[in-house]
């Protein structure tokens, strides 16, 4: 049944508790499920499913599914399906302390993609067959079109896929968010691809609202439930000073014209750091910026309100309470400032190459030539995944990777002489920034590289261990283009491992 033939009585006949809707979802299944950084995800529906999942366990019966999402949800999804050992595979991306748990002891697998990529993946079959839809919306229109919530990720994917829709209507939500959205329907697959049609970060090219087969509908669930909204801690000094060496670069980058003066779209991870850098343009002298992002943090929403920002693209909001609120008041203001869009949109390689976004993403380490962990502790236990700083950080206009120096109260070097885990190559890493200072790597060879990391970013209690390492490797008898002691290269970590402090006692 298409929106055009759509008769909304028929909501009330598919209108169950989350009890009935959870019955609906067989064991082995694929379920694609909504939410991006805590935001938009359904909020009974995998509860019920996991108290089924449970009561099935404790029968003896075996239930688990594979759970694909947008990106990061909540503790009301991810936590309590994996605390009933219902999840058998994860994917693209992850942040529940109870995943992450059983991915890193064994007992789920998980599969990291860039989140470019999710849908094209399923698209192309190379998923496997979806079976369920679990999608949160804001609101259904009279003639049965969708009003998404406050993320979208790779929900119209979902819901073109799936054999099977479970809806959560989720009247908590906004009723201003209408209007807010740009999905765009005009993706295909090789070979019939065009070109997407955006050329500045506030385009919409799409339409406001989620198509919907209501055929396909098997459930409507009404919620009135928040979404995770965690408060940020204050910037500390080392986020603030990393802050200051990114704004120091970027004015610089201005006087010298290879930026124009309102910068180009701005794209940041979550988190202090990132907060920090946000807040710092926002008092700084660039104006009338634009974003081009994943996901929109209180620091946008300062910039929005001030004026320094004057449009933001993202596919999730990513909001502490108060910013919540400031968003919920003035919700007329920001529906004509931001658009959110899937991620297949938000995260593609093409438009972020053509807008020239200037990438600013976190990591867990760097080594001296530029190669870049953003996904493990010590080589083997992933924290989280890559996310979209892939799809960011081999088109951006500038790249930029951000970590404090030291890690565990200065026993792990947050620069080492090779990573643990490689998830950005020094090919797609240009600029390095820890409290310490800022390595500009552009340009560069791999051994003027690790000069400059060492001396611009390692902290004062690694840099001699750094720079003994770097000249031994220069003499040995390797290559000279890329030297290392491959006896001592992951030394640091397993001596970490064994004692646990990367110093030698």
């Amino acid at each position: 049944m298409t929106s055009s033939s759509f008769d909304p009585s028929i909501i009330a006949s598919k209108t169950m508790s989350a009890e009935a809707a959870a019955e609906l979802i067989p064991a082995g299944a694929h379920v694609g499920m909504s939410g991006f950084t805590g935001a938009g995800y359904p909020k009974l529906v995998p509860g019920a499913l996991a108290a089924r999942i449970k009561k099935l366990h404790a029968a003896g019966e075996e239930f688990r599914i594979g759970l694909w999402t947008g990106a990061s949800t909540a503790s009301e999804l991810d936590g309590v399906l994996a605390a009933a050992d219902g999840i058998s595979m994860r994917l693209p991306y992850q942040s529940d302390p109870t995943v992450r748990k059983q991915i890193n002891a064994g007992q789920m697998q998980y599969t990291d993609i860039h989140l470019s990529h999710v849908a094209q993946l399923a698209w192309f079959g190379f998923l496997g067959k979806l079976d369920v839809a679990v999608v949160e919306v804001a609101g259904v229109r009279p003639d049965g079109k969708l009003i998404p919530s406050t993320s979208i990720g790779n929900n119209k994917t979902w819901l073109q896929l799936a054999d099977k829709i479970i809806l959560e209507v989720n009247s908590l939500q906004n009723p201003g968010l209408e209007g807010m959205h740009d999905i765009y329907y005009g993706t295909r697959l090789p070979p019939e691809r065009q070109p997407i049609p955006l050329v500045s970060a506030g385009d919409r090219i799409g339409a406001p609202y989620l198509e919907c087969d209501w055929s396909k509908v098997v459930a409507v669930i009404n919620t009135h439930q928040p979404d995770r909204n965690s408060a940020f801690a204050a910037p500390d000094e080392n986020s603030q000073r990393i802050a200051n060496h990114i704004l120091d670069f970027l004015n610089n980058e201005v006087k010298q014209g290879r930026l124009p003066k309102e910068l180009l779209p701005l794209q940041s991870g979550v988190g202090n750091i990132a907060n920090a850098v946000l807040s710092g343009l926002n008092k700084g002298p660039f104006e009338n910026m634009t974003s081009y992002t994943e996901v929109l943090q209180d620091g946008m929403l300062e910039m929005l309100k001030s004026g320094k920002l004057s449009m933001a693209s993202a596919t999730a909001l990513s909001l502490s309470p108060t910013a919540l609120k400031e968003f919920n008041d003035n919700i007329a203001f920001y529906r004509e400032r931001i658009v959110l869009r899937p991620q297949e949109v938000s995260n593609h390689p093409e438009l972020i190459r053509r807008l020239g976004v200037i990438a600013m993403n976190a990591m867990i380490e760097a080594d001296i030539y530029g190669n870049v962990n953003s996904t493990h502790i010590m080589g083997t236990s992933v924290m989280n995944g890559i996310g979209g700083s892939g799809d960011f950080a081999r088109n951006a206009y500038l790249s930029f990777f951000m970590t404090p120096s030291t890690a565990k109260d200065g026993a792990i070097s947050c620069i080492v002489p090779m990573v643990s885990h490689t998830d950005h190559t020094e090919h797609d890493v240009e600029i390095i920034v820890t409290e310490q200072g800022l390595a500009d790597l552009r340009g560069l060879s791999p051994t003027q590289r690790a000069r400059r990391v060492i001396e611009k970013c390692a902290h004062p209690d690694f840099k001699p261990a750094l720079q003994d390492y770097f000249e031994r490797s220069l003499a040995s008898k390797g290559g000279k283009h890329t030297p290392h002691l491959l006896t001592e290269a992951l030394s640091w970590h397993q001596r970490f491992v064994d004692t646990g402090t990367m110093h030698v006692r």
